[in-house]
């Protein structure tokens, strides 16, 4: 609900500025200069480690499916998560070249199709094929793991800098509110029936991607598993996006021309695997990316950047004061999540 009533308040900054087509611009009406640079490093940070977050996914799976997998090039032995994620990257690398965000929808709404598909074949898995069924145990609370999960709801609705570039895209702009609306409780039913499904199946063991703990040897689950691989594909590009448009628009007129943009878009996903090779831990970093980036570019700054905006940080209203109560759970969230996640990847590397 916060998320979706942050998303919303983006829109209301757009409309107060034709003028306004990215989430930096939004920042530098509200705060100038420095507005606009904290908004976009952090928003960049945000969809970068987003993207990398990726990669480790597709990496874990595709190790999972063939263990034991490794390549020898010019003397280099690559194998493993390793050898996956680079040909991960390879495959994603044609997404990146697009230009048109009309015609990079196409590719993302096949993204929304996995999820349904992947949902649906894991209970199947536990439902109809007999071998694990719901029989997980494990403590239905746990206060200390509050923090990470808090840090992993934010970073399920994460997608908040890439609003404007979509609001601008769309052909008839007065429906966002709808379209957004119908999104988040499509996400939400998608999440919520994924975590009970998966607790109920595994419990405490249950990994960080459930596809992790489904047989191999099920082709429900080998369904799931081969869609999930589908679903970073669709969304990588749809990520980095404003990257990439920020990057081109430093460039001199001269240099605006199609074989610079295909080679900076290359370079990005180029460094995005190597981040992902360096830092394997996909909930952990979805964990601080959460907490630290998340929390506050989807929910704390839109907050303030409407607040001062609209000027009712002047005003004692009921609206004025909801805003200021997400800004400060949202402040205290993104400091215990960010504390935690750190933690938990110092002790893991």
């Amino acid at each position: 609900m916060v998320a979706f009533y942050s998303g919303l308040l983006i829109k209301r900054c757009m409309d107060k500025d034709c003028n306004i087509k990215t989430y930096p611009d939004i920042g530098a009406l509200a705060f100038g200069k420095v507005g606009r640079l904290l908004v976009s490093v952090l928003m960049y940070t945000e969809l970068y480690l987003v993207a990398t977050g990726f990669l480790i996914l597709e990496g874990d799976n595709l190790d999972n499916l063939f263990p034991n997998t490794d390549i020898e090039i010019v003397g280099l032995v690559i194998g493993g998560k390793r050898l996956f994620v680079i040909s991960v990257g390879l495959v994603i690398m044609p997404t990146v070249w697009l230009d048109d965000l009309n015609l990079l929808s196409y590719v993302s709404a096949s993204g929304v199709l996995a999820s349904a598909i992947i949902i649906c074949s894991i209970f199947f898995t536990a439902t109809f094929d007999g071998s694990i069924g719901f029989h997980g145990n494990g403590t239905l609370l746990n206060w200390n793991g509050i923090p990470t999960a808090a840090s992993l709801y934010a970073f399920c609705y994460c997608a908040h800098p890439v609003f404007p570039s979509l609001y601008n895209s769309m052909r008839n702009k007065h429906q966002f509110s709808n379209v957004l609306f119908i999104c988040f409780v499509l996400s939400t039913a998608g999440y919520a029936s994924m975590a009970i499904i998966g607790y109920l199946m595994f419990g405490a063991e249950v990994e960080s991607q459930i596809t992790l703990n489904l047989p191999l040897n099920r082709i429900s689950s080998q369904i799931a598993i081969y869609t999930t691989l589908v679903n970073p594909i669709s969304k990588y590009a749809l990520m980095v996006t404003p990257i990439t448009n920020a990057l081109k628009a430093l460039l001199p007129q001269q240099y605006k021309k199609r074989f610079i943009n295909i080679l900076i878009s290359t370079t990005l996903v180029i460094s995005t695997v190597i981040v992902a090779l360096s830092v394997p831990f996909f909930a952990y970093l979805t964990s601080l990316v959460g907490a630290f980036l998340s929390i506050t570019a989807s929910i704390i700054l839109p907050c303030l950047c409407y607040l001062k905006i609209s000027g009712t940080y002047n005003k004692f209203e009921c609206e004025t004061v909801a805003i200021v109560t997400i800004i400060f759970f949202g402040v205290v969230l993104g400091i215990f999540g960010t504390y935690t996640a750190i933690v938990e990847i110092i002790n893991h590397l």
